[in-house]
């Protein structure tokens, strides 16, 4: 290739993807939106505290050791201050772009977790958990199944015909395992479930900034899915990204309307919640692989999510699973139905595989993550007293309150 047609498609790639890092840092802002719309206004400012809190751990955490363990040359080359300069000759993009697209990846997996376990966990167990996510149980299973060679014995899936494009199984079965395990230590709300084991709905206190945070996670789904295509600058990966943006949309329309619709007939309502995770579900069903299948079919996938994803929290009730925001469902229950829907558009993925991986994946995370959460229980605590529950863990663990001219709810 003439050297300054390469210069131009290095500097088109390493922008293009940038700005996709960037979009998926915006996802934080999602996060945070939809979890303090989720939860009741006297947890608010907490969970907004935890969800900056865990972006900035997750940035320097996964510099200083994940990045290194999930790409062993990458990250060596990384903490050595090389950018460019004989890394990733390959490549048609800045080392440096690939940190920080990977980094905003972590970061999304933490996010998943804070929801599940709003309202009642202490801020410092939290954010201790936080660190060895992002630092050793995220980049350990990223480089089994996105990363080459060998880590701690174990080689990458993608020898048993695994394949994960943007991280239905990686990033978000990830964020709800360690999500689950976190639930199950916890335990439920307080006056979740009634004395006969009755679900007691719990409502959040602004649906409007809910809705505003799933468009921003929608919104930031392109960048996500799309920036994973890893290049835009030729004909061939233009009209890839363009294929990717357009199923991704498309997954989170049909994961919408499947809901609306589901909750509509169970209820008789037309259920926002709902609703807004059937969006989340279906773009958590494309994820896995986005550039194969056709705008219809992607359709069809996304409204698979956003059927399931309202059963799914419906029978985590049941269960007394108790997830504020229905992350586990929307994260985990669709994010192992992404994976099992690749083999359907591209051929080369095996479904045996995509089972082994998910199995792996899960298994991984929701061990290595029960051994945490209970070395915290047994040694701080993990969750805040009665008291404190009661009265809401803004003031009690961060000294304010998110309204305070309204009374606590």
């Amino acid at each position: 290739m003439d050297n300054q047609l390469f210069e131009l498609q290095y500097a088109l790639d390493t922008f293009y993807f940038l700005v996709c890092g960037a979009l998926v840092m915006w996802m934080a802002a999602g996060f945070s939106m939809l979890e303090a719309g989720l939860v009741r206004s006297k947890n608010t400012t907490e969970i907004l505290t935890k969800n900056v809190a865990l972006y900035a751990i997750s940035c320097t955490l996964y510099m200083l050791i994940g990045y290194a363990m999930m790409y062993p040359e990458l990250g060596v080359a990384l903490l050595d201050g090389i950018t460019e300069d004989g890394v990733a000759a390959d490549k048609t993009y800045a080392p440096s772009a690939d940190f920080f697209f990977q980094v905003v990846f972590v970061a999304t997996a933490m996010s998943i977790v804070s929801g599940a376990v709003a309202e009642r966990m202490k801020l410092v167990a939290f954010l201790l958990f936080a660190v060895v996510m992002t630092g050793f149980i995220y980049p350990l299973e990223g480089h089994w199944t996105w990363g080459e060679g060998e880590v701690f014995g174990w080689y990458s899936l993608k020898v048993l015909g695994f394949s994960d494009f943007a991280g239905s199984g990686i990033v978000h079965l990830a964020g709800a395992a360690a999500a689950l395990s976190g639930v199950m230590w916890l335990g439920p709300r307080a006056g979740k479930y009634d004395a006969q084991g009755r679900v007691k709905a719990i409502p959040g206190a602004n649906l409007p900034l809910a809705t505003l945070g799933t468009f921003i996670l929608w919104m930031g789904w392109f960048g996500f899915n799309g920036g994973s295509v890893l290049a835009t600058a030729s004909v061939e990966n233009a009209n890839a990204v363009a294929v990717v943006f357009m199923n991704t949309n498309a997954a989170a329309a049909g994961g919408l309307i499947a809901a609306l619709v589901t909750a509509k007939l169970l209820f008789g309502k037309a259920d926002l919640t709902m609703t807004l995770n059937g969006a989340l579900a279906g773009l958590v069903a494309i994820t896995a692989e986005p550039s194969t299948p056709t705008p219809a079919l992607a359709t069809v996938f996304g409204a698979a999510g956003g059927v399931l994803v309202v059963f799914s929290v419906i029978l985590f009730d049941k269960l007394k699973l108790d997830d504020p925001v229905g992350a586990i469902s929307v994260h985990g229950v669709v994010g192992f139905l992404g994976l099992l829907l690749v083999p359907l558009t591209n051929g080369e993925v095996k479904l045996s595989g995509q089972i082994i991986g998910a199995l792996t994946i899960f298994t991984w995370v929701f061990v290595s993550s029960s051994l945490v959460w209970w070395l915290l229980k047994q040694t701080i605590g993990i969750r805040v007293s009665a008291e404190e529950e009661y009265e809401g863990i803004d003031v009690s663990e961060c000294g304010m309150e998110a309204y305070p001219e309204f009374t606590n709810s």
